[in-house]
């Protein structure tokens, strides 16, 4: 039994320190949105660096142009490819910059660089399915105006941004009110399954092929060029100008055409970003870079080794604050409402606007301690994922152990009192093995809930089983969603079995009678 203790109790720091192994730091970081174009493009940019020398990390789907640009600024990633017009109308809104040398020099203040078009114009456009668009007679944006029964739903940046769907709304005085979100690649099986009829589309996007689209004439020019350019840190060129230069080839070098074959072979074709992109680079540059692809097994250890740190990092953490909240919140029940009622709060935090809001301080920190962002503390990657699944474990721990140490019988501590037992001895020998059951409890309910919402943190490059599944709904792959999903949903139970034999070992064999 005590052996089973002992293996119950190093188990965990075992594991995340095999978590820790798996880690590596590169000197160059690429990163890319959430969508098929941003990490085929971001492939472009890692396996140029790659080729030119440098060790690098491509963080991929790292949500939208507000979390990309700031992990630039902030020196978190390097590079990212980004257009001309999202870098006028939502990065530097309100500037008035109409001209490249202008755009440049406002860059420049905040330590980033601007290439020259890589040559495609990739605009927004709206689109619907062409039997819709006939039935209605709709085949320009002003037609929409005599169609207000018609139901619109935008990515969900596009719906915010002010080149988005408010301008759009105000340039054609279109009457829909009911207008909502939804992320963009899960638009299109909308839009097939008839759930929404109009939608916003990118102009280089191989499923307008595929779902059979009508794309429809902006017929009063709202939308400004989008031509795809490369923002990069200022000092990457002293760090590795090598890479520098290479990625300064691709300047004038991809075409429209060229990129929606790009697209459309990962879309469409079945095959991965990174094969997308040394092809290109083969035929276009004479690079020959790598086309390696990694089995399915091993990508679900490499998922299941970031899934782990993340939740054991977290709960650790989690458990070593919030027993001693729990044994306070007990003891004093006035500061026992402040407590419960602040982790409660902190609980109805959506789990996205925390990762979000979690990303400013987090930067700020590794900037001003380089110590912190040596260990991995910054606005995106671990480290944000990590401390908002430490806030949402708190509850069920903080709450269970003080239910626990409340349900003891008085008569028990009367008798521990009536021995002399001080209130740590008392609370070591009596309270805390009698609440055992309850705390334990509450662990296991903080890390079952752990492993379902650290998926989330694939969104701000935390890994984990979400990258796949991010990845699998951007290409509408089941299989893929399946390599996230099911290995989570195994893990979680694991979870629950493991704490099952934590009770065996940690709680008395008297205490785990069977309830009649």
């Amino acid at each position: 039994m005590r052996m089973l203790r002992w293996a119950v109790l190093i188990l965990p720091i075992a594991v995340a320190a095999l978590a820790v192994t798996g880690r590596q730091r590169t000197p160059v970081h690429v990163g890319s949105k959430t969508f098929t174009e941003s990490v085929v493009l971001g492939e472009v940019l890692t396996q140029l660096a790659k080729h030119a020398g440098a060790g690098v990390t491509h963080v991929a789907q790292l949500g939208g142009t507000s979390i990309l640009f700031q992990a630039l600024v902030n020196g978190e990633i390097d590079m990212y490819v980004e257009y001309s017009g999202t870098i006028r109308e939502e990065i530097l809104a309100g500037r008035n910059l109409h001209d490249n040398d202008s755009i440049e020099a406002t860059l420049a203040e905040s330590g980033v660089r601007m290439s020259a078009p890589l040559g495609f114009n990739n605009t927004y456009a709206i689109g619907m399915l062409r039997p819709v668009a006939e039935r209605f007679a709709v085949t320009r944006v002003s037609d929409l105006r005599a169609r207000p029964s018609l139901r619109l739903a935008f990515s969900n940046e596009f719906i915010d941004r002010a080149d988005g769907w408010p301008g759009l709304r105000d340039h054609y005085a279109l009457p829909h009110a009911d207008v909502r979100g939804i992320d963009h690649d899960l638009a299109y099986p909308a839009l097939e399954s008839r759930a929404i009829d109009v939608t916003d589309l990118y102009t280089t996007d191989a499923k307008i092929l595929k779902f059979d689209l009508a794309v429809l004439d902006d017929d009063r020019h709202h939308f400004p060029r989008y031509d795809a350019v490369i923002l990069f840190r200022s000092n990457l060129e002293d760090r590795w100008p090598a890479v520098t230069e290479a990625i300064k080839t691709l300047e004038g070098r991809i075409s429209e055409q060229e990129m929606i074959a790009m697209n459309a072979s990962v879309e469409l074709d079945g095959f991965s970003e990174s094969q997308a992109a040394a092809k290109f680079l083969a035929g276009e540059l004479n690079v020959q870079a790598d086309r390696q692809v990694s089995s399915v097994g091993a990508d679900i250890l490499k998922h299941t080794r970031e899934h782990l740190r993340l939740v054991l990092l977290s709960l650790v953490a989690a458990v070593l604050l919030a027993i001693p909240l729990g044994i306070w919140a007990s003891a004093r029940p006035a500061a026992g409402h402040v407590i419960l009622g602040v982790v409660g709060i902190v609980q109805t935090i959506p789990s996205l606007a925390l990762l979000v809001m979690l990303m400013k301080p987090l930067s700020a920190l590794g900037s001003a301690f380089p110590w912190l962002a040596n260990v991995g503390v910054s606005g995106i990657g671990e480290a944000p994922a990590i401390v908002a699944l430490f806030f949402y474990s708190l509850l069920p721990i903080v709450r269970n152990t003080c239910v626990g140490l409340q349900g003891v019988d008085p008569e028990i501590r009367e008798s521990a009192n009536a021995m002399g037992l001080p209130f740590r001895a008392r609370l070591r020998l009596v309270d805390l093995p009698l609440a055992a059951r309850s705390i334990i409890a509450g662990i296991k309910t903080a890390a079952v809930m752990n492993i379902g919402f650290a998926t989330l943190g694939a969104i701000i490059g935390a890994g984990g089983y979400g990258q796949p599944i991010l990845t699998g709904i951007r290409l509408n792959d089941f299989a893929l969603i399946l390599q996230g999903a099911g290995p989570a949903a195994v893990l979680a139970i694991l979870a629950q079995i493991w704490f099952e034999l934590v009770e065996r070992a940690v709680v008395p064999r008297g205490l785990r009678l069977e309830r009649s």
